[in-house]
């Protein structure tokens, strides 16, 4: 479990950021392929390493 939780904090990590100090002035940083592709598929992958680390027979 410790494993997806940290695919999961990957991906937030991943996605923080990229805001503009102006409110006037737009930063293109927003739209960077981190956080785009990378940061929701890292996501993605650590909640499904969570339900496989809930569902698996510890006893195989």
């Amino acid at each position: 479990m410790v494993v997806g939780i940290i695919f999961i904090a990957l991906g937030f990590i991943f996605m923080a950021g990229g805001g503009s100090d102006n409110p006037e002035v737009f930063n293109e940083e927003i739209y960077n392929w981190q956080r785009i592709r990378l940061a929701p598929t890292l996501v993605i992958i650590g909640l499904g390493i969570e339900i496989y680390a809930i569902l698996a027979n510890p006893k195989k």
